[in-house]
């Protein structure tokens, strides 16, 4: 087995490379690209991939058997964000994923969006792999639950569901520029099957969301057959199927507030909703310079806005009809 690339320096945020780790296996395999920190106020992804090079550096020492299949590379996403905590310096990096955008030099997310693009063409160039999966760690500003999205094709919403977190389907169609729908979408010429996952493994805030997207990596690993069941510290099945306790494994969303930028500087969500918090239509949830805003359907909400920057106040999401959608 080659282990090549360096663990993260004392200082993760200071001059250390894009690069966390890049870990290639003895047998051919997929290439899994695990991304932390697109948003730089949510570090918890990138010290979870610090922790995950940390167990498989040590995985051979404690267990002589362990093998890997295919490639793992982790990566940070927005460098420039992660040294001064905000979620974009230009842009928000998480909606500029096109084929189509014209990048400028000036913008600090352009040229993030370059360095990410270079590190994983240069790993699909150096070992052939048989399929790429991306996996996408976030955290969110509201506490309460844990969900993973992806796109609605069955192998990728299979994959999401071996997480053991509820999956959201719809995200795609509604949210254009992410790394998903990239990735999905056939924009990234690899020449090989893809599939994509975005983890949202909790609040900016909460420790424990650093356990949960390590969790979440782990059990990616495992479902895409780079690592056995019983390698890596089998404990963390039980560490997403707590975060996901009591809520509906398939959902689908129904609704997007989004911000005009006329609107940005005075929408405010209104304090101590959580997500997958049960709403009714007609249910006050923020205020803008227009007046109070309400939710326009019953369902659960997800991802309200607790912070300055952000282009969607809130989503809505219902009970997908039938768990057959997987």
């Amino acid at each position: 087995m080659q282990h090549t690339g360096e663990h993260l320096q004392a200082d993760p945020l200071g001059e250390s490379p894009r690069v966390i780790g890049h870990y290639v296996g003895t047998e051919m395999g997929p290439l899994v690209v695990a991304i932390g920190g697109i948003h730089g106020n949510e570090p918890a992804g990138v010290t979870a991939l610090e922790q995950l090079f940390d167990l498989l550096r040590e995985e051979p020492l404690i267990n002589p058997g362990f093998t890997f299949r295919g490639e793992l590379l982790a990566l940070r996403g927005n460098l420039a964000a992660l040294r001064t905590g905000h979620r974009y310096i230009d842009t928000d990096l998480n909606r500029i994923w096109s084929p189509t955008r014209k990048r400028q030099a000036t913008n600090s997310e352009d040229r993030e969006l370059d360095g990410l693009l270079a590190a994983i063409a240069h790993a699909l160039d150096e070992v052939p792999a048989s399929e790429l999966i991306l996996l996408d760690l976030h955290t969110t500003t509201a506490t309460g639950g844990v969900f993973a999205v992806t796109g609605d094709d069955r192998p990728s919403l299979l994959l999401a569901a071996e997480l053991g977190v509820p999956v959201i389907k719809g995200m795609l169609s509604n949210l254009q520029g992410t790394t998903l729908g990239y990735f999905r979408g056939g924009d990234f010429d690899f020449q090989r099957p893809s599939r994509a996952v975005t983890f949202e493994a909790g609040s900016h805030t909460d420790p424990q969301s650093v356990d949960r997207a390590l969790a979440a990596t782990v059990s990616l690993l495992r479902a895409v057959g780079c690592v056995r069941p019983e390698d890596v510290n089998t404990h963390y099945d039980d560490t997403l199927r707590d975060a996901a306790a009591g809520a509906p494994p398939l959902l689908e969303l129904v609704y997007v507030h989004r911000i005009t930028a006329a609107e940005r500087d005075s929408f405010v969500m209104r304090p101590g909703y959580e997500n997958f918090q049960p709403v009714t239509a007609g249910t006050l949830l923020a205020d803008d310079a227009g007046g109070p805003i309400a939710a326009p359907c019953d369902g659960y909400l997800l991802m309200p806005l607790y912070q300055a920057q952000g282009e969607e106040g809130f989503f809505i999401v219902a009970t997908y009809p039938s768990p057959s959608g997987f």
